[in-house]
């Protein structure tokens, strides 16, 4: 944002604003985890009147501004912050009964809004580049909580312009800053990032249906994935930043924790199934195909390289590496069980800690809830030690931050670590919206119940119209409320214990299809309704 001030001096009287995220001992300001030095100026105009003054030409990320006089020695009147982001509207709620989840939940609204100015930014200070692996990556958090076609449809036009004449589209864009000319080319090009030419196009098809958008980019797309095909080596893409921000030995910065290839390898298979549904639905019968042979392939020649029999463990066992491929579903049926057990062990044995990056967190969020084991990653949440997101809470974060511990030497307003947000919405709240999907089967509406939780109430404006969903569980009985919009259906799953019974009041509307992993599934039709649970 930006400092707002009502200040009263004599003429040519100059006042100065610094902001900052950090503080240092005596109080004064420090830009160590920000970028600078950078500071805002403005000098008194009429004397002894009090004049109101912002910058009008930048912004930066902060929490304190300090103010001084660099010459004279004026009255400052009052100091405000104003917030700078897109006007974008606000189409999703969530909220719980859990105190440290909505914490979670304001960290991670607050630095994507922080980063929504013109483009998805890194962050609002240092750098404010449009890095893209964040485009893909977190799009469910992002589409949840804000309208963003307008945002994405100019990613994916920054995107076109950035691409080079062989296909590859670099880690940023817009390209202001082309790291080789400056001895660091690693950080051009990373398939995680550039992939977002053909996720980000395909994220926001599956929330706003807008098939010319997909038209628009699919020359872009189609150039990228055989840029990419062509960086691999017996099917294995082994090149750029990997699962960045990892937990292992050292700082944080490139993965350590999973071997360079198996990020980059599972981005090109994710590309080409995307680009088999993409080519469907464009008409585009050979490069549907086509792309299910290049997915079929590399799915092969991912499982060759990096899965062990012996041990039941892709690559060195990361988290990352076991649950990326659970949750693209390349894991064979027989071992889907067993890698599963795999990853949660893991989290159990770094004390339900992530040692994920950047890449693999939402990979390993999305293998869990569909897992049904939505109770790990509530264990996880709760952590008030680093890394987790409650040490950013104990730290004092206002915004998420870029490191796992709220380290104050990284910026404290990064968004790339907000997968949770998916799985307030997804799973906690069970909203699963899907335009790509058959029409009666775009919204799906599954909670998860958690220990921990009393309640949670969720709901997400679609381009279909309002869905809500809110539960509560009190002396032992679910209510589950759900709204479906006008000219929709919805399956709504409904959480049971093994001799608990659902009621639906007023059936009208609800049709019971029925009973699966521990839920009574139903179609309904448009309109309200209630679910009660109790014990026989």
């Amino acid at each position: 944002g930006r400092p707002l001030i009502c200040a009263r001096g004599a003429v040519r009287e100059t006042v100065k604003p610094t902001p900052c995220e950090w503080l240092h001992a005596d109080g004064t300001v420090s830009q160590k985890s920000s970028g600078g030095p950078e500071w805002f100026s403005y000098t008194v105009g009429a004397g002894g009147e009090v004049q109101q003054w912002h910058p009008r030409f930048s912004y930066y990320g902060f929490r304190y501004v300090q103010v001084e006089w660099t010459a004279g020695t004026g009255e400052v009147v009052s100091l405000s912050g104003q917030a700078v982001h897109t006007s974008s509207a606000v189409v999703g709620e969530f909220a719980s009964s859990n105190a440290t989840l909505n914490g979670i939940h304001k960290l991670i609204v607050e630095a994507m809004h922080n980063n929504e100015v013109s483009l998805f930014t890194d962050c609002p200070h240092r750098e404010k580049l449009g890095w893209l692996e964040e485009t893909h990556l977190v799009a469910p958090g992002l589409i949840f909580n804000n309208d963003l076609r307008g945002m994405f449809a100019a990613t994916e036009r920054n995107m076109a312009d950035a691409q080079k004449a062989d296909g590859m589209v670099p880690t940023t864009a817009p390209q202001y800053t082309v790291f080789a000319t400056q001895g660091y080319g690693v950080f051009d090009d990373s398939p995680e990032w550039g992939s977002a030419s053909v996720l980000a196009a395909w994220s926001a098809y599956r929330a706003y249906g807008e098939l010319g958008e997909l038209e628009r980019s699919y020359p872009v797309m189609q150039r990228y994935v055989k840029f990419l095909e062509g960086k691999a080596t017996d099917g294995i893409v082994a090149y750029g930043l990997g699962d960045w921000y990892d937990i292992g030995p050292g700082g944080p910065g490139f993965g350590k924790q999973t071997t360079l290839g198996v990020t980059a390898t599972l981005m090109l298979y994710e590309d080409a199934t995307a680009m088999e549904k993409i080519a469907g639905l464009l008409g585009k019968v050979e490069d549907a195909r086509g792309y299910a042979a290049l997915a079929s392939r590399v799915a092969a020649a991912f499982h060759a390289r990096f899965f062990n029999a012996e041990t039941g463990l892709y690559d060195k066992g990361s988290q990352t590496a076991n649950a990326m491929p659970l949750a693209l579903g390349l894991v064979p049926e027989e071992r889907r069980a067993g890698v599963l057990a795999r990853v949660v062990a893991d989290i159990h044995a770094h004390d339900d800690h992530v040692t994920t990056g950047e890449i693999g967190y939402p990979y390993m969020l999305r293998a869990l809830m569909a897992s049904g084991r939505s109770d790990v990653v509530m264990a996880m949440m709760m952590r008030k030690d680093p890394p987790s997101y409650g040490s950013q809470l104990e730290a004092g974060a206002t915004a998420l931050t870029e490191a796992w511990d709220a380290n104050p030497q990284s910026s404290q307003d990064h968004f790339m670590l907000g997968g949770a947000e998916e799985w307030f919405y997804r799973g906690l709240g069970g909203i699963d919206f899907d335009m790509s999907r058959a029409k009666e089967e775009r919204i799906t509406i599954r909670p998860r119940l958690v220990a921990g939780v009393d309640w949670v109430r969720c709901s997400y404006d679609s381009r279909l119209g309002m869905v809500k969903s809110a539960w509560m569980r009190q002396d032992g009985v679910t209510t589950l409320e759900v709204t479906v919009p006008a000219n929709a259906s919805a399956a709504v799953w409904v959480p049971v214990r093994e001799g608990e019974t659902v009621s639906s009041g007023d059936s009208v509307g609800v049709v019971k299809l029925r009973d699966e992993h521990g839920a009574v599934v139903y179609r309904v039709s448009s309109g309200a309704y209630e679910f009660v649970v109790k014990g026989s």
